[in-house]
């Protein structure tokens, strides 16, 4: 039978955007090692359902939920700076996440768990809705040919279903190294009536000292590259 004969015979799943588009994620053997090693502590599935932010941490604290964290570098880092506060990963990539949880093993670092899965199916099944203190998203895919423009994550459902996990004065941290992905964020964030431009209205917000700077975004700056920060709070 044919793809073709299959696709009109098997049901159609109906999805809104995904978060993330498929890109190689076979692992190495050792990253496979490390993934079933640390997925005990770190892990967390999707098929479980809601979770509740203080039994997963053993305590009440400010939580963080951050999409598409690539190696994981950065995540680690924050989570290690600020160990009074508890991170979430959501990352589609398994040598991403197998990466995160290897540096946080390796740094000690126990207030982060993580989801190895599409973020809107994360988001809608297991996320407890308004009570993350923040959601990061950082240099997601920005499709640069107008007529994939569409796939970009942050569109106005997108940001919707974000509000839904923040709390009440929670802030939506994005940024970008793309200049038109930035004016495109910026365009459909000042159209939601829910969140305030922390900067004020029409502006980009300087880098705070909380997001740490990537290999990617240092060797950017070198050549000259710009990178843009939005920070919306939830009103």
């Amino acid at each position: 039978m044919s793809d073709q004969e299959k696709e009109t015979q098997e049901p159609i799943k109906k999805r809104t955007i995904r978060s993330f588009v498929v890109r190689g994620g076979r692992m190495t053997e050792g990253q496979q090692k490390n993934y079933d090693t640390n997925w005990r502590e770190y892990g967390l599935e999707l098929q479980d359902g809601r979770i509740s932010y203080e039994a997963i941490f053993s305590r009440k604290s400010d939580v963080v939920i951050e999409v598409g964290f690539g190696m994981g570098a950065s995540l680690v880092e924050m989570a290690k700076n600020a160990p009074e506060k508890d991170f979430i990963g959501i990352e589609v990539h398994p040598p991403g996440v197998a990466k995160l949880m290897m540096l946080a093993k390796e740094e000690g670092v126990h207030n982060i768990r993580v989801y190895c899965d599409d973020a809107i199916e994360v988001m809608a099944k297991c996320l407890p809705p308004s009570e993350a203190s923040a959601f990061q998203l950082f240099f997601p895919d920005p499709w640069h040919k107008k007529k994939h423009n569409k796939r970009r994550i942050v569109q106005s459902l997108f940001a919707q279903q974000v509000a839904g996990v923040l709390q009440d004065g929670g802030h939506f941290h994005m940024a970008t190294d793309w200049q038109p992905y930035a004016e495109h964020m910026m365009e459909v964030m000042e159209q939601e009536v829910i969140y305030v431009n922390k900067a004020g209205a029409g502006n980009y917000h300087p880098r705070p000292d909380w997001r740490p700077l990537t290999k990617f975004e240092q060797r950017g700056e070198r050549l000259g590259h710009g990178v843009w920060d939005l920070i919306y709070t939830k009103s």
